[in-house]
């Protein structure tokens, strides 16, 4: 089996940064009034800075695809001949710009100049961009590529702009009810934001500077017995189970936002932290792993309200990771779901601070069924 190395990392975000009082002028105004849950969510999730694939007003600058090529694009700004010797791009994202063709096709027809190759699409949340990175890393370590292309992005403001929610906010109004959107609605639309980021993979690891050996990867579901929490295209029931967007006709899907981004957030909190930390014990002994010898902590983390929660699980489970070794830039880039823990690796990668030796280890939760993913690489 070949040893498998990150040699390269990029990331792209769109337009300008905007700011926490900036937001609604970009998404919008819901029934025309500012919102009365944003500065309650912002204050907990301490996020300051986002991007948004939109100009002020709502208009769209960029698709999903567009944002993911130029990642990949970036990758290659010093090296414009390496782009034509991939073999495999993996690109994985929970917001594609259509159900088909995949989203790693339609990135793959931005970038003619990596020719014909293999190209997948994992799905699903912000495990999406750890399970594109692993197909990345199978691929190389079993021999069937020299490189690879693994990405992670997302576009989820065209999803958050107020025009979604119009039809909603007429029916409750017709009604006679409280013509305000639900909180499980509402909440995603502060928490979330756009850009991509891509790793360049190889057999063989760079001649000069640092690379990233991936000693590593893991994944577990909870989907055996946990209902879905963060879900889109569907309703979800009272007795837990999600009714299909294909079951509702045009007309109910507009009026229940049956394609906006959803979030149970009563099963959020008491669940995603201890799920995460359920497999650690066992996980860390079968890999042989000490939490003494983790030089840095990358936790993606879709809210600092988690920070704490996440440290204090660590301490019941035996393992006290300090704060001086956690690495993390949610409140200057915002919650970019499967591109989140590639903007951390990057930002790290290339701030100066790694060392040969330096073992890094990373968790991703997904809380759309509570899902997670794990990885350890080691600065070589």
């Amino acid at each position: 089996m070949n040893d498998v190395f990150i040699n390269r990392t990029s990331h792209y975000f769109p337009n300008n940064p905007v700011s926490n009082d900036e937001m609604e002028e970009y998404l919008g105004y819901i029934n025309g009034k500012p919102s009365k849950s944003r500065r309650i969510v912002l204050r907990n999730n301490a996020i300051t800075n986002r991007y948004y694939a939109l100009e002020k007003g709502g208009k769209i600058t960029h698709t999903n695809a567009q944002l993911t090529a130029e990642a990949v694009k970036e990758l290659f700004k010093n090296d414009p001949e390496g782009i034509k010797h991939i073999d495999v791009l993996s690109c994985g994202t929970s917001s594609p710009d259509q159900m088909m063709p995949s989203h790693g096709c339609m990135v793959h027809g931005w970038l003619p100049e990596l020719g014909s190759i293999e190209v997948v699409s994992p799905a699903g949340v912000c495990c999406a961009g750890m399970h594109a990175l692993k197909y990345a890393y199978m691929t190389i370590k079993g021999g069937d590529a020299h490189t690879a292309i693994a990405t992670g992005s997302e576009r989820f403001s065209a999803s958050l702009v107020a025009n979604q929610f119009e039809d909603e906010v007429h029916k409750l109004e017709a009604l006679e009810e409280n013509p305000y959107i639900s909180f499980d609605k509402e909440f995603l639309r502060w928490m979330l934001s756009d850009g991509a980021a891509a790793f360049l993979l190889s057999d063989k690891k760079n001649e000069e500077g640092l690379s990233l050996k991936i000693e590593w990867m893991e994944g577990i579901s909870y989907a055996d017995h946990m209902e879905a929490c963060m879900y889109m295209g569907a309703e979800k029931q009272q007795d837990g189970h999600l009714k299909s967007w294909l079951e509702f006709d045009h007309e109910e899907q507009n009026e229940h936002s049956i394609l906006s981004i959803k979030q149970d957030v009563k099963l959020l909190s008491p669940n995603i932290v201890p799920l995460g930390g359920k497999i650690l014990p066992e996980l860390f002994e079968r890999r042989g792993l000490n939490p003494d010898d983790i030089t840095w902590y990358l936790p993606h983390m879709s809210s600092n309200f988690f920070k704490d929660k996440i440290y204090d699980e660590h301490i019941k489970l035996g393992h006290h990771i300090p704060y001086e070794k956690w690495f993390v830039n949610l409140s200057s880039v915002g919650n970019v779901g499967a591109a989140s823990v590639y903007f951390m690796v990057d930002e790290l990668y290339n701030s100066g601070k790694l060392k040969k030796g330096d073992k890094i280890f990373l968790l991703v939760p997904e809380s759309s069924r509570f899902s997670y993913m794990y990885a350890l690489l080691t600065a070589v």
